[in-house]
């Protein structure tokens, strides 16, 4: 039996994840590898971006991993909270690791914090590549050059703000208006105190910004 700490770290509890003693089915090893996954809820088959996979850690604990890089069998929800939550009330984590888990009482914390990291991450790397940038006046420079193919705004900065911003076109600016974090979180990607706009240029990090914003979407109240 493997040893491991009986308690998850908070700062960090997809660190202690190991692998799930129960193997799986070739087939279904297979399917791990593949672009799709299946829920162990809805059974739905789906593209992976649009999941949250889990597993199980060394003391048999579910542990979400929303980088899906960890180590072990991966054990698949549809990324929104009421899967999630049916999920818990089913047992369906027990049942498709074949044992007994424990499940933190704090999962729900825990997974959408490690998905706002996620969007914080995506938007650090595009920051040092030179494909955002924050504040307003920067912001309006990009939009009057076109370079701009997705706009993130504060979640919390003022409505009438953001609207002013794009002129209450959002619907028909041709590019997506996102609100997934808030403004002293953007803020903080950029050194400052606060940021209630950032541009993010054409690019790979466009994609990968809209896929985790929409998977924290699915767990956390994000106001539009």
């Amino acid at each position: 039996m493997r040893k491991g700490t009986a308690k998850l770290p908070p700062a960090d509890p997809a660190l202690q994840a190991a692998p799930d003693p129960d193997a799986l089915p070739d087939d279904a090893i297979a399917r791990e590898r593949g672009p799709l996954r299946r829920c162990i809820v809805t059974r739905q088959t789906l593209p992976k971006e649009q999941m949250l996979r889990f597993v199980i850690g060394p003391m048999r604990e579910v542990v979400p991993d929303p980088g899906g890089r960890l180590p072990g069998r991966g054990l698949w929800l549809v990324a929104q909270d009421d899967v999630l939550r049916k999920a818990l009330k089913q047992g369906a984590f027990a049942k498709a690791a074949r044992g007994s888990v424990g499940v933190p009482g704090d999962l729900h914390a825990l997974v959408v914090s490690g998905l706002r990291q996620r969007v914080l991450d995506f938007l650090g790397f595009a920051r040092r590549s030179g494909e955002a940038v924050a504040g307003r006046e920067a912001v309006l420079d990009w939009l009057r050059h076109d370079k701009v193919a997705l706009l993130i705004q504060a979640s919390d900065g003022s409505p009438a703000e953001r609207s002013r911003l794009v002129g209450g076109r959002a619907d028909g600016l041709g590019f997506p208006v996102l609100t997934p974090l808030t403004a002293a979180e953007l803020g903080g990607v950029f050194g400052r105190e606060r940021a209630v706009h950032v541009a993010i240029s054409p690019g790979r990090m466009v994609s990968s910004l809209q896929a985790e914003a929409a998977r924290l979407a699915g767990f956390a109240a994000v106001r539009g």
